[in-house]
């Protein structure tokens, strides 16, 4: 079983960030299994170098939508674009470094971003977007 599972809770109903999304949760599940096999040191560069890929097209597709259609609140969702991407880059620093526990910090920080952010804040702009794309 899943650490999350995907549901109908994360979406905003909008295909290409429900997919992104799912990616997300698809990256989460990963680190943990690998977490619980105590082989987490064997997939961590390659998830956070996912996560850097991911920020680059994700956060790419929500603020090119906010430009398109003015979303009012892009300015600080794009700030807390800002800080996950500072996030990734410092936990890429401890990974590099060699640090102890960045797999737990990332797994911590990522299930913390899917339930305040996309459960927040993404939700928030799914109406304005779809109504503007319509």
């Amino acid at each position: 079983m899943a650490f999350i599972e995907w549901s109908e809770q994360f979406s905003v109903d909008i295909a290409s960030i429900d997919e992104q999304h799912r990616h997300l949760v698809e990256l989460i599940n990963k680190l943990h299994g690998a977490m619980m096999a105590k082989e987490s040191h064997l997939v961590l560069d390659e998830i956070i170098n996912e996560l850097i890929a991911y920020t680059f097209v994700h956060f790419n597709t929500e603020e090119e939508f906010f430009s398109q259609f003015g979303y009012p609140e892009a300015e600080n969702h794009m700030t807390e674009h800002r800080q996950f991407i500072e996030k990734v880059d410092s936990f890429h620093r401890d990974f590099v470094a060699k640090k102890i526990g960045v797999s737990v910090g990332i797994l911590d920080f990522l299930t913390d971003w899917l339930k305040s952010h996309i459960l927040n804040r993404d939700k928030a702009y799914g109406p304005f977007l779809r109504a503007n794309m319509a």
